[in-house]
């Protein structure tokens, strides 16, 4: 192993109803076992960059989720606000419809203009793919200056199915993305589900079991 399976863990928070005590609550237990980040949504990015201040834990915004299909200057706002807020990363999810109707230069074009504004990690929700479109994207997204491929947010549907098929798409992604980071997210719930993503070529874990996860590594120490 690479690295302590902490530092695998963006440390997740994206609940819709989520309060101002539960995204303080993901920061305070990101400090305590020490994960690679936090990531909220964009409204919490400042509070989060606040309380991870001093701290070498990534503030990663989610954008635009679940099918990435708000207007490119509605997207390239939201991203220069989150930077301006205190992001790291900005994992941003690839329009799906614009995939589905094979717009590949729009696509290109969209990504290119928000990779310059900071890290950014595309989010390219695979479960709702086919291999060819996750082949292709993945390319456009090296291409187009990201520093890493996402698999998906909470609604993609691939969280209702094995987490066996997850794996394999990592691999496409690692094959047509070479020297990318890779981030497995989606239902990612216990130790055996990390390590499984791991195997497969992920980089980065998304997770808001990072707690559940860390708890079990404590069992094989």
């Amino acid at each position: 192993m690479k690295k302590p399976i902490n530092k695998y863990i963006d440390h997740t928070n994206i609940n819709l109803n989520a309060t101002k005590e539960d995204i303080l609550k993901t920061c305070k237990e990101a400090k305590e076992y020490d994960f690679r980040g936090v990531c909220a949504r964009p409204k919490w990015v400042s509070m989060v960059a606040k309380e991870l201040k001093g701290t070498d834990i990534k503030v990663v915004v989610l954008i635009d989720d679940p099918i990435g299909d708000s207007d490119h200057e509605t997207r390239v706002a939201i991203c220069k606000k989150a930077k301006a807020d205190g992001a790291n990363d900005l994992d941003i999810v690839v329009s799906i419809p614009d995939i589905k109707h094979e717009r590949w230069e729009k696509i290109e074009k969209d990504l290119k203009e928000i990779c310059k504004i900071g890290p950014t990690k595309v989010i390219i929700a695979s479960g709702m793919l086919t291999d060819d479109e996750i082949a292709r994207v993945s390319s456009i997204i090296k291409t187009a200056g990201a520093i890493c491929v996402k698999t998906a947010t909470d609604k993609d549907p691939l969280e209702n199915r094995e987490l066996d098929e997850k794996a394999r798409h990592l691999k496409i992604m690692r094959k047509n993305a070479p020297g990318l980071l890779i981030k497995a997210s989606g239902k990612i719930q216990t130790l055996k589900d990390v390590n499984k993503m791991i195997k497969a070529g992920a980089d980065i874990i998304g997770s808001s079991n990072g707690v559940k996860i860390m708890k079990e590594t404590k069992k094989y120490v």
